[in-house]
C-alpha cells in the first residue's frame, strides 16, 4: 500500500468516524468463508457496516477523529474488524448470536455516545442495552398505562350502574 493509498484510507475511516456514535470493534480471524459470509448477511440484515481494517490506519484515523476514543486503540492487536451501527446494541447482539455457534467474533471494545467499552465480559451487557426506539416505547407504554387504568375503571363503573338499573 502507497503513502497516498494509507492517507486515502485513514481519511475515509476518519469520515465514517465521525459519521457515527457506534463503533464496535471485533476479532473475526480464523472465520472460514462461508462464517465470514453468514456474519456480514447478518450485519447488513441488522443495519450493520463491517469491515476489516488495518490497525495502524485505524489507530491514526481515531487520533485524528474530532471524537475521544480514549483506552479503544489499545485494543488494537492481532485481527480486528469495525462494526460501525446506528442502533448501540445491534452489533452486540448480532456478536452474541454468532457466538452460539462458536467462539468468534471475539468483542474487542466499542465506543457508544462517547463511552467506552473494552473487554469481551461487556458483551452480555452491551446486548442488554435497549435502544432509543426501545426506551421510547417503554415511556409511551408507562405513559399509557394509567390512563388505560382510568378509561377501564370507568368502563366497568358504568357497565355496573348499567346492570344495577336494569
Amino acid at each position: 500500500m502507497t503513502r497516498e493509498e494509507k492517507s486515502i484510507a485513514i481519511g475515509d475511516l476518519t469520515a465514517q468516524l465521525a459519521g457515527t456514535n457506534i463503533v464496535y470493534l471485533a476479532d473475526i480471524s480464523g472465520l472460514n468463508a462461508e462464517t465470514t459470509s453468514n456474519l456480514r448477511r447478518a450485519c447488513f440484515k441488522a443495519g450493520i457496516k463491517l469491515e476489516v481494517v488495518k490497525n495502524t490506519l485505524l489507530a491514526k484515523a481515531m487520533e485524528a477523529s474530532d471524537k475521544e476514543f480514549g483506552e479503544l486503540p489499545t485494543t488494537l492487536k492481532g485481527n480486528t474488524s469495525i462494526l460501525i451501527a446506528d442502533i448501540a446494541n445491534a452489533p452486540a447482539k448480532v456478536i452474541k448470536e454468532f457466538r452460539k455457534k462458536g467462539e468468534k467474533p471475539v468483542f474487542k471494545g466499542a465506543f457508544i455516545n462517547d463511552e467506552i467499552y473494552i473487554g469481551d465480559n461487556l458483551l452480555d451487557s452491551l446486548a442488554a442495552l435497549k435502544s432509543k426506539e426501545e426506551v421510547i416505547g417503554d415511556i409511551i407504554g408507562l405513559l399509557q398505562s394509567p390512563a388505560k387504568r382510568i378509561i377501564s375503571a370507568l368502563l366497568n363503573n358504568a357497565e355496573s350502574k348499567g346492570e344495577a338499573a336494569e
